[in-house]
């Protein structure tokens, strides 16, 4: 009886997860590794003292059980047994004079709050929700097999794209320039957090609006460990704590992977979801690079690296809107190279598992591009570091403190997490936290997921589709599997019923 033809996926991400259960369900026998402890990657969460705290999802595209997107994620887990949870105030945005500003999710709401607030930025703020709005329905590339819903999605698609293209050639932080009220800016953002093109903005309050971008409760740890137990049920393989040192190639092949402990596993595909400049640079030695991926990597802008300041909060603070977003008189220093003057803070106070009942979970993610200054300190001079961690945290419980008094002797718990931390946990390039930034130079269009000049070998994830998020996994991770099936001669099996690739109409391995 023939062998199932075997694929191997490097990291446990996200797309690596995706992947796997996909592969699986058409017949492949897979294995994938991950060099952290447990899978996840980015989409991680961790555990201290009592609490939880998230380092990733904020909100999950597909909540809706009538988007396309909701079906795209039953294919590789149980969607359905989430619970979502939909804010009715998205976000409060609060100036250093204790001035506040509301976004709701509900789009009617949210003009007439910025009406009510900045009349005299009526025009732009009427053309800004009008752009949410025939965003709301706008449809992902279509992923069906047949051509006829290739064709309804391209034509709905194609009457926006005047809309998407203007969206996506200007910055955040740009587009926020063309209202006078500071708070009103304050949305777009500023600095590194809003180099990401604006489209970005305007499709997650248009996801939010149609309640297709709800908060799934648990967190990352719910979708991640949800797609593994799939995984594990049909058979496939995760193996953590395991780091591979180079892909093996032969003749412009793929043939498997060598571990650091020089195993080697053999394997018909290599599917990467790893760091694409580890990935292609180390593993692969920089041998297949072509034009477009090395301009990419020449002169395309990940996202910043972070601090994630966690703190567990002794307090009950669900009165308090769930995100606040407040902007500083003054500027917040956080290493040598970065200030910023306006800062986040999560309240997770609507998931009831990530602390004990009266308290609540609080994070706030600093951006920075300074990581050679965190790992430098981290590896040569831990004391130091430890003081800068320290350094950092005492600032922002100061500003957390400021804008919600008296919250200070109730934080039991901090914890500080640097761009040192996002290096040595995932290896991604820069400490990016999502890969490419979307911007007008990367635009929509993703890169190519097969190198040039090699074979049977596939990348997924994060550097290859620009704006990262857990949807680009998913939506790359498929696109990638249904391809190799497609080489391989084989039926692309979405569904529940797992095939063996040669009853299939592929070739014996």
């Amino acid at each position: 009886m023939n062998r199932p033809r075997k694929v191997v996926i490097i990291g446990a991400g996200i797309a690596g997860l995706c992947a796997a259960v996909h592969a699986r369900k058409c017949g492949y026998a897979v294995t994938v590794l991950e060099q952290h402890e447990r899978p996840g990657g980015l989409a991680t969460s961790w555990q201290r003292g009592g609490y939880t705290f998230e380092a990733c999802l904020h909100w999950l595209l597909g909540s809706n059980p009538h988007d396309s997107m909701h079906a795209l994620w039953r294919e590789v887990f149980d969607i359905d047994r989430l619970h979502f949870v939909y804010p009715e105030e998205w976000m409060r945005i609060e100036g250093a004079d204790g001035q506040h500003l509301s976004i709701y999710s509900d789009l009617e709401r949210l003009e007439a709050e910025l009406l009510r607030h900045a009349p005299q930025d009526e025009a732009q703020i009427r053309k800004f929700v009008h752009a949410v709005r025939s965003l709301s329905h706008c449809p992902l590339p279509s992923s069906s097999s047949a051509w006829q819903d290739r064709l309804t999605t391209g034509l709905q698609l194609l009457r926006r794209m005047p809309l998407l293209q203007s969206l996506s050639q200007v910055t955040s932080e740009d587009y926020g320039k063309r209202f006078d009220d500071p708070l009103l800016r304050g949305l777009f953002g500023e600095g590194e957090n809003a180099q990401l093109a604006v489209i970005a903005l305007v499709f997650a309050l248009a996801w939010v609006g149609n309640r297709n971008a709800g908060y799934p409760t648990g967190g990352s740890r719910a979708v991640i460990g949800a797609i593994e137990q799939n995984l594990q049920r049909l058979g496939g393989v995760l193996r953590t704590g395991v780091s591979v040192e180079r892909i093996l190639v032969e003749d412009d092949t793929a043939v498997g992977v060598q571990l650091d402990d020089g195993e080697r596993i053999d394997a018909d595909w290599v599917v990467s979801a790893a760091d694409g400049h580890t990935t292609i640079f180390d593993l692969l030695d920089g041998r297949y690079v072509g034009a477009r991926i090395d301009h990419a990597y020449r002169t395309y802008k990940p996202f910043p690296s972070f601090l994630h300041v966690s703190l567990g909060v002794a307090r009950d603070l669900s009165q308090k809107c769930g995100c606040m977003m407040h902007l500083l008189d003054k500027p917040l220093t956080v290493d040598p190279q970065t200030e910023l003057r306006q800062i986040a803070f999560r309240l997770f106070h609507y998931d009831p598992t990530f602390a004990p009942a009266g308290k609540t979970a609080v994070t706030c993610v600093l951006p920075t591009r300074n990581v050679a200054y965190w790992s430098r300190l981290s590896e040569f001079d831990p004391q130091q570091y430890e003081a800068e961690k320290q350094r950092v945290a005492n600032s922002v419980i100061a500003i957390f403190d400021e804008r919600t008094p008296c919250e200070r002797d109730a934080i039991e718990v901090i914890d500080v997490s640097t761009p040192a931390t996002v290096v040595r946990c995932t290896r991604n390039w820069h400490g990016s936290m999502e890969g490419w930034l979307l911007t007008a130079q990367t635009g929509l269009r993703p890169l190519p997921s097969m190198l040039p000049g090699l074979r049977r070998f596939m990348m997924i994830g994060q550097w290859v589709m620009p704006g990262g998020g857990l949807p680009s996994g998913l939506i790359t991770a498929r696109r990638a599997v249904r391809r190799i099936c497609r080489e391989d001669g084989i039926a692309f099996v979405p569904d529940e019923q797992t095939q063996s690739p040669h009853t299939a109409g592929g070739l014996p391995a």
